[in-house]
């Protein structure tokens, strides 16, 4: 099998298009993350999708949960707003001076299902902590973000310096190599697209990357990390769709 680190453009992994995953990108991407079902159905048109599949789906995303209607305008609900906060963490996170510390979160609850397991798994991964062993995550001290409140019901969390090497461990708790590799993969295949449902498709798997991007310290990091050329392609392609949002309001 081909090494992660290795991948071409054309091997990163790109999902199909559909009604649904187009109308939650747009939706993701606003500040407010509302539009008028018109403004959506335009906003959907250039990938091919009618509208009347559009409104179908929009119908369906309403009934599962994923939209809140009022009047003719549709919004994310309160459970993607929370997928938009990680969302837009992971585009413009904060980064702060590392001195050396190592945040550690140490599991003490016993006694909980798989379920309750794995939704702690889940969110102590969304936090950009990695488990060095059952129980016990750690990430350099260099985010700007709070702990969740409910976090210490379960957890325990500490300050660390670790007697390992820090780029040592860094690599030992983070795919590093294969994460650039397919970071340089995203950023060659993003300046090779030009229609906008390849633009669009690229970019959905770039902010998927972005997602799981560790947020090291640079002095932790191999050479040539695309992580900032990463956010700022996709910063580029927010303001271009942001511009051409605009400019079908102007011609109305």
């Amino acid at each position: 099998m081909r090494n992660n680190a290795s991948l071409r453009a054309d091997e990163v992994e790109l999902r199909p298009l559909s009604a649904r995953s187009v109308v939650l990108s747009l939706l993701l991407g606003l500040h407010p993350p509302e539009l008028p079902v018109k403004e959506l159905v335009r906003g959907v048109e250039p990938f091919g999708i009618a509208g009347s599949t559009v409104r179908a789906a929009l119908s369906r995303m309403v009934a599962a949960g994923d939209l809140r209607r009022t009047d003719t305008v549709h919004r994310l609900s309160d459970r993607l707003l929370e997928r938009q906060r990680r969302q837009d963490d992971a585009v413009h996170p904060e980064p702060r001076p590392w001195a050396g510390d190592w945040e550690m979160v140490v599991v003490t609850a016993t006694g909980r299902g798989p379920a309750e397991r794995a939704e702690l798994r889940t969110g102590l991964s969304r936090l950009r902590l990695a488990e060095l062993r059952e129980g016990v995550w750690l990430r350099p001290a260099n985010l700007q973000r709070p702990l969740p409140d409910d976090l210490g019901e379960v957890a325990q969390g500490y300050t660390a310096r670790p007697d390992a090497p820090a780029r040592e461990l860094a690599a030992s708790l983070w795919p590093l190599d294969t994460w650039a590799g397919t970071g340089r993969a995203l950023l060659a295949h993003v300046d090779r697209a030009h229609r906008p449902p390849d633009r669009f498709t690229a970019f959905t798997a770039v902010v998927r990357h972005l997602l799981a991007d560790p947020v090291l310290p640079p002095e932790l990091l191999p050479a040539d990390w695309p992580g900032e050329p990463l956010r700022a392609a996709y910063a580029d392609y927010r303001r271009e769709l942001a511009d051409e949002a605009r400019a079908r309001g102007l011609r109305e």
